[in-house]
């Protein structure tokens, strides 16, 4: 599984690369905080793998990095190649990219 930080992460999402950002919280916690992205919460990915494209890169997202490492890795152990882990998850996108994103 590969990483990526959030500065890092902001700087791909101002480039026209195309991606997929999978966000793997729960429901309350994409209306508490987000920053877009497909939400689809880890208990369910695996019953919704198929709605995931393997043409674009997938960089995956949480509260801290660890539900999204678990989703990463489940990617890759079912076929994806190119997935991401963002280190430090939507808390750190609050603390160094913009913190009118709210922090919980």
């Amino acid at each position: 599984m590969k990483n990526i930080n959030v500065v890092d992460f902001k700087e791909l999402m101002q480039s026209k690369q195309d991606y997929m950002l999978l966000d793997v919280r729960s429901h309350g916690e994409f209306e508490l905080a987000n920053i877009g992205g497909t939400l689809i919460p880890l208990d369910t990915l695996e019953g919704q793998i198929d709605i995931i494209s393997k043409d674009v890169p997938i960089y995956c997202l949480c509260h801290h990095g660890v539900r999204s490492a678990h989703a990463a890795n489940f990617l890759i152990h079912s076929g994806f190649t190119n997935v991401y882990n963002i280190d430090g998850g939507i808390d750190a996108w609050s603390i160094q990219v913009d913190s009118n994103i709210p922090r919980y």
